[in-house]
């Protein structure tokens, strides 16, 4: 509400009316208490320097017992002079030393020594000089009088509690908020009558405003006076007519850019000569992963490759590679509009991501494929060399051993190529699935039998859980047997001797599943991201003395994925390993 003008001119001047009637109010009030004051001070020194009083004050009468009383009676013939009404205003009177001989009351009371009291008990005695400081911030007034009278010394003491004052400002203060809640009305009737004069020609302003953001030019605001406001009224007129033109001429040029810039796969980025962001395309943000606005530098996107006064140098365009992440962009520099105001350099992106991870993984690949076949060909070239060196002086039982060794490492070969056949086939799209119904229980039991009796050489439990009613599903089974085979042979192998291995597996809606459990040696965490990759291993020697190949997971996993299912390492607490095979029960959408 107080956004408004129209309730902000009208708090203004309730306000000001406010602040000027407290201002007032405060000096009035500080007014009436200096000069009760100033009327306190002066009247206690105009009777004491009155010589009658002075006289009798100090002259003893004849040899008196009792000089406090003398000084009481004296003082109570100037009682109405004083204004002591022993109510607001009292009397003391008190011995050099402090005590009090004399009250209203009759009893010694509890007096404060204040510093006019104290002054004139410490000092005033000594140079006959009176303690009547005032303090406009105290709420009391007070006089004290040193008296010499027949060679003792006394002080004259009077204290006013400021009641009188006290009762006229509260008055005062009553009758300043009345005047006060009277002006404020009025104030506010005045101000809105006001407020309302200035802000009617504002609000039609404020209403054009709004319809030419619209960009509605249809009307004119019509100019009602011929003040500042009515000025600024005509003016705003012809500014939405120049606006209109020329917003129909920027809509030409940024449909051309919007259509250039947004279908662009490319990423576009102009900079100003600068190094301020002019221009760029949604495409340059998603590739670079991060927001580009107008404060956005060329050195926030592009620090480390070449500056930009090397770019607006530049005779022809400079190429680069970028890596944001996981991804690579090639980079093509170049500058434009050389040598005029608007100098600047254009950047566009182009995504070479795919080619540089092909290259990768065929250079990978390659050098995977090579090392794992060098292996088994060294090994058989060496006991072959061996064999043909040694003919007919060696036992027989090496001869038979280095022939076993030569076979297991044909065997191995034999593996590695049929593995990368079948991955072969399904890089080429050739490895059709031979899709049919058959009962999931049942091939996971399967698997269990088959599996059964290794696990028993190496004094492993293995168990099985099947849920009840297991459905037929629609998959390859001879590839969804060797998934599972895979899977269940790996606990084997990577189990220490005296382990355990359960299989369970369920059906939950349209899918089912299976999980092996193992408490085997497991993978770590650091590894388990690219347990899935070609040729990868985490114990390379351990998987090789065991004759994995490292493509087992990865055949697998094309396997399941062709199925459009999912083969997942699960979360376990305490040691080994768990995965899950899920499949849907209808097979494939698309049936491949």
């Amino acid at each position: 509400m107080l956004r408004s003008l129209h309730m902000k001119l009208v708090m203004i001047l309730v306000l000001l009316i406010l602040s000027l009637m407290m201002v007032v109010g405060a000096f009035l009030i500080n007014s009436v208490t200096a000069f009760y004051l100033e009327d306190f001070y002066s009247q206690m020194k105009e009777v004491f320097e009155n010589p009658l009083l002075y006289h009798d004050l100090t002259t003893p009468a004849g040899e008196e017992e009792d000089g406090a009383e003398q000084l009481s009676q004296v003082l109570k013939a100037f009682a109405g002079e004083l204004g002591v009404d022993n109510r607001n205003r009292k009397l003391y009177i008190l011995d050099g030393s402090g005590a009090c001989l004399s009250s209203p009351d009759g009893e010694e009371p509890l007096l404060e020594y204040t510093e006019n009291l104290t002054f004139a008990l410490t000092t005033g005695l000594e140079t006959n000089t009176a303690g009547d400081k005032s303090n406009l911030t105290l709420d009391y007034m007070d006089v004290a009088i040193p008296i010499r009278r027949g060679g003792e010394d006394y002080i004259i003491y009077i204290l006013d509690n400021k009641a009188t004052s006290n009762d006229l400002t509260d008055k005062m203060l009553v009758l300043i908020i009345e005047a006060l809640v009277f002006g404020l009305g009025i104030s506010v009737l005045l101000s809105f009558l006001l407020s309302k004069t200035m802000v009617t020609p504002i609000q039609k302003l404020t209403e054009g405003a709004m319809r030419v953001a619209e960009r509605d030019f249809s009307r004119k605001i019509e100019v009602l006076s011929q003040d500042e406001i009515g000025v600024l009224t005509d003016t705003f007129n012809d500014m939405a007519g120049q606006l209109q033109d020329t917003l129909r001429q920027v809509e030409n040029e940024r449909n051309k850019l919007d259509t250039l810039f947004l279908h662009m796969t490319d990423g576009v980025v102009a900079f100003s000569r600068a190094g301020k962001v002019i221009h760029s395309n949604p495409a340059a943000a998603r590739m670079l992963r991060r927001a580009i606005g107008p404060d956005t530098t060329y050195e926030d996107l592009f620090s480390g490759g070449a500056a930009l006064e090397q770019v607006l140098a530049a005779e022809d365009h400079l190429e680069e590679e970028l890596r944001v992440r996981d991804s690579f962009f090639q980079l093509l520099m170049a500058p434009f509009n050389r040598g005029r105001a608007g100098e600047g350099a254009l950047a566009v992106l182009h995504d070479v991501t795919e080619q540089r991870k092909n290259e990768e993984m065929r250079r990978e690949f390659v050098a995977n494929v090579s090392h794992e076949l060098r292996t088994p060909l060294t090994n058989i070239r060496s006991y072959a060399e061996t064999l043909t060196d040694n003919a007919g002086e060696l036992p027989p039982d090496m001869e038979k051993k280095f022939l076993g060794v030569i076979l297991n490492e044909s065997d191995r070969m034999t593996h590695i190529v049929q593995d990368l056949l079948t991955l072969s086939r399904f890089d080429s799209e050739r490895g059709a699935l031979k899709l049919a119904r058959f009962p999931f229980g049942g091939a996971v039991r399967d698997i269990y039998n088959a599996v059964y009796m290794e696990a028993q050489k190496h004094d492993h439990t293995l168990t099985l859980e099947l849920e009840p009613g297991l459905p037929e599903i629609l998959a390859d089974r001879e590839r969804i047997l060797q998934v599972m085979m895979n899977i269940v042979s790996n606990s084997i192998k990577y189990t220490p001797n005296g382990g355990r291995i359960d299989i369970y597996a369920g059906r939950r809606r349209d899918k089912v599943w299976m999980i092996v459990d193992d408490n085997g040696i497991g993978i770590p965490e650091e590894d388990r991201p690219r347990i899935f990759e070609r040729f990868y291993r985490v114990d390379k020697a351990r998987s090789r003395q065991s004759g994995g190949t490292g493509l087992g997971l990865s055949i697998a996993k094309e396997i399941v994925e062709r199925h459009q299912g999912r083969i997942t390492l699960m979360n376990k607490e305490g040691p080994g390993l768990a995965i899950r095979l899920e499949l849907n029960i209808e097979g494939p959408g698309d049936g491949k």
